[in-house]
């Protein structure tokens, strides 16, 4: 565009020549050299406009010329000022909004299969890699500390106590005695044969085997009826005698100060013990291992549940709204508070980027991002100045 600029001016001083060289000035020539004369002041006068905006003219330190890199911080404080006053405001942000529906689109965007399951994926990409840029010292140091500390302030004791008097009081420990007694029955019938080579050896020499064996029959069989009798009575003796226990059981693991004692005593022992200080350094490890992969795994159970979970949060967004009404609310005033909290920070940003750079890099970037209309206005410069000398040619010759 600026070589047909200049070509066009370059055209009208040609013109203007070949009349002044080869015409007498007189009659039409008259007019063309007129138009010629006026093309070429229109297009100079619109050339130095124009290169004034961006460079010196001629390299001319002519005053007033070059001023986009002699005024560019102003230009860029300006522009800041411009962005800020007339774009971020809250009125405009919240009006924008409101027209924008954007909860209703957001649950509508949501409820696709493909859409929830690029959720997902991002979702989950994002927690391992936020797993990935953690310090495993320091995530493991403070997950052993939250857990060994909230287990230190349960009292263990009162704890078992009420439980005890619930599951009591619901029957519940009924499930847990019958479940002791079929493994008790269950062990000894796949145990047997040791259990007989261990009579064997606790009996006398001097006592015959066919001997021991009606004795460890007798024994076995007894055992098993008392079991199986056991299981079968609801009222039996031994359980009323075990339901007597866990309730006494219970209130003393409740209020006895003694057992209270006991108790935190076994609990710090637990915790303090090698094996479970292991297991608790290595839940961080696990865990992270765990997310990284089912997050790399588009059939990973972790993906599949937060489609799931995407999906049922857009069609509840879509089918409900008042609550479309409160997440609207709540995005315009999020968006607001951003807007007014740091609106200047944008001008600010824009300033000092334009700050930085070159001023003739600005000056050239400022000048395409124009673009093509800077040359269309050296070209209507010609083209108005041609018709404007014509225009003054004929005033004249009527004057």
């Amino acid at each position: 565009m600026k070589a047909r600029a200049t070509g066009l001016l370059i055209v009208a001083a040609v013109v203007f020549l070949a009349m002044r060289l080869f015409t007498d000035g007189h009659g039409w020539a008259a007019y063309v050299q007129a138009a010629a004369e006026g093309g070429m002041v229109g297009g100079l006068a619109d050339w130095f406009a124009v290169t004034a905006l961006f460079r010196h003219p001629l390299g001319l330190p002519i005053p007033h010329t070059a001023l986009v890199p002699t005024q560019k911080d102003q230009l860029g404080r300006t522009l800041g000022d411009f962005v800020e006053d007339n774009f971020l405001t809250t009125e405009i942000i919240g009006e924008k909004i409101r027209s924008a529906g954007v909860t209703r689109r957001v649950a509508d965007w949501l409820v696709v299969d493909t859409n929830a399951e690029t959720v997902a994926r991002d979702a989950s990409a994002a927690l391992a890699g936020a797993a990935g840029i953690l310090r495993d010292e320091t995530v493991a140091g403070a997950i052993e500390q939250g857990l060994v500390g909230w287990v230190r302030k349960i009292p263990l004791a009162p704890l078992a106590g009420r439980a005890l008097q619930v599951a009591t009081v619901q029957g519940r420990h009924e499930e847990l005695v019958d479940a002791a007694i079929r493994g008790s029955i269950r062990f000894l019938d796949e145990h047997r044969d040791s259990l007989r080579r261990r009579f064997d050896t606790e009996s006398p020499w001097w006592v015959p085997e066919a001997i021991d064996d009606k004795i460890f029959d007798k024994l076995f069989s007894g055992l098993r009826v008392f079991l199986n009798e056991v299981e079968g009575t609801p009222g039996h003796e031994v359980r009323l005698a075990l339901d007597e226990r866990v309730a006494t059981l219970g209130e003393r693991l409740r209020d006895d100060p003694e057992l209270h004692a006991r108790g935190e005593a076994l609990k710090e022992e637990f915790l303090s013990h090698p094996a479970v200080q292991r297991w608790i350094g290595s839940l961080w490890t696990d865990l992270k291992v765990t997310l990284q992969r089912q997050a790399a795994d588009p059939s990973s159970e972790l993906r599949r549940r937060l489609a799931v979970e995407v999906q049922s949060l857009g069609r509840l967004l879509a089918s409900d709204p008042e609550l479309q009404a409160k997440v609207d609310r709540w995005v315009e005033s999020v968006a607001g508070y951003l807007v007014s909290e740091h609106r200047n920070q944008v001008g600010d940003f824009i300033a000092s980027t334009v700050a930085k750079w070159n001023p003739d890099d600005a000056s050239e970037r400022i000048e395409l991002a124009v673009g093509r209309d800077l040359q269309f206005i050296r070209i209507n410069g010609t083209v108005v100045g041609s018709l404007a000398g014509v225009a003054i040619h004929v005033i004249g010759v009527l004057l």
